[in-house]
């Protein structure tokens, strides 16, 4: 499975390659990819279909920025606490 990301009008977005969804709200969403952990910030995000099994995602909203992090998985986030995420998000 290959990782792809397509993004129509800053509103629509197709992810494959997509492994779990940590965590999601209006405001953001942050996945655990082939290449690492993607971070979606917006407005009235929605993700309206999910198939992990086939690692297809799409989000539906206002997206704002698309951020990557180098790190291969969502735990490494976790474990580092909340001061960490407060930081990236400011």
């Amino acid at each position: 499975m290959a990782h792809k990301l397509i993004m129509t009008d800053r509103s629509f977005l197709e992810l494959e390659g997509v492994n779990q969804v940590d965590s999601f709200d209006e405001k953001e969403i942050i996945l655990e990819t082939k290449l690492g952990v993607l971070f979606l910030k917006g407005e009235d995000l929605h993700i309206t279909q999910l198939h992990l099994e086939n690692g297809n995602l799409i989000v539906e909203g206002f997206i704002n920025s698309i951020e990557y992090s180098e790190d291969k998985g969502v735990k490494n986030f976790r474990h580092k606490g909340k001061g960490i995420l407060e930081k990236i998000f400011k």
